[in-house]
């Protein structure tokens, strides 16, 4: 494929995305970029390993400035805390040339989508319509069933 058809046909898939699924790409690349951190650590790769840290570091920013903390409330304050412990812990790991960091980083990243994924399915699940008899279901909160599906 064109490389110049391909960067217009992912900046039009980015310009037409759910913005859900835009954050769950940022999270997925974020952890490409350590698990590569990781692999290129082990492989003794100073400078794969700082390029992998440094696009990690610049997803998390990405995410961290996306917030709006007018709407948002203590979760984005929340993010915001975490988005900069995530950020600290990768420069700790590139600097320290350890691997802990970056796996405590992957796992937090995992989790994360996990979330927004789960988001994402109730927010389609919404869009749906009702089945025949299943009224309950339509009274319930969305927060009961990320409950009850985690």
């Amino acid at each position: 494929m064109n490389p110049k058809a391909n960067e217009q046909y992912l900046q039009n898939e980015i310009l037409s995305a759910d913005p859900i699924l835009l954050i769950r790409r940022l999270y997925e690349g974020a952890l490409r970029s350590v698990s590569e951190a990781r692999a290129l650590l082990r492989a003794g790769d100073i400078r794969g390993r700082a390029r992998e840290v440094l696009r990690a570091h610049a997803i998390v920013t990405e995410l961290a400035q996306s917030l709006d903390h007018t709407r948002g409330g203590d979760l984005s304050r929340n993010l915001a805390r975490l988005y900069d412990y995530l950020q600290r812990r990768l420069l700790d790991g590139n600097f320290r040339q350890r691997d802990e960091p970056f796996a405590e980083v992957e796992s937090l990243l995992r989790t994360l989508l996990e979330g927004w994924e789960q988001c994402q399915a109730i927010a389609n699940s919404a869009q749906e319509p009702l089945l025949d008899g299943d009224d309950d279901f339509a009274m319930e909160e969305p927060y009961e069933r990320l409950s009850i599906a985690g």
